[in-house]
């Protein structure tokens, strides 16, 4: 069941908006309605992509081991990747 919602938008901002729903025939409502469902979409979307890398890393055999960068490496002010190099 669709609700309604008050919206306070600039004046300005408005107008443009309308111009913009007018010239790809729509509405400022449907416009506002597909970029906040695009919007819940991304975020479900990374959700789902977080979730599923960790439980990638939850069930990998890989290890680094008790590996860890020393102090000095940390604080060497050297790229830490080769790609930054």
């Amino acid at each position: 069941m669709a609700k309604n919602i008050t919206l306070a938008i600039d004046e300005d901002l408005l107008d443009k908006v309308r111009v913009l729903a007018a010239m790809r025939r729509t509405s400022v409502n449907e416009m506002v309605r597909t970029y906040l469902q695009r919007l819940v979409e991304q975020e479900q979307e990374r959700d789902e992509v977080t979730e599923e890398l960790l439980k990638l890393s939850r069930e990998s055999k890989a290890g680094m081991g008790d590996w860890r960068p020393s102090r000095e490496d940390t604080y060497s002010g050297e790229p830490r990747f080769d790609r930054w190099r």
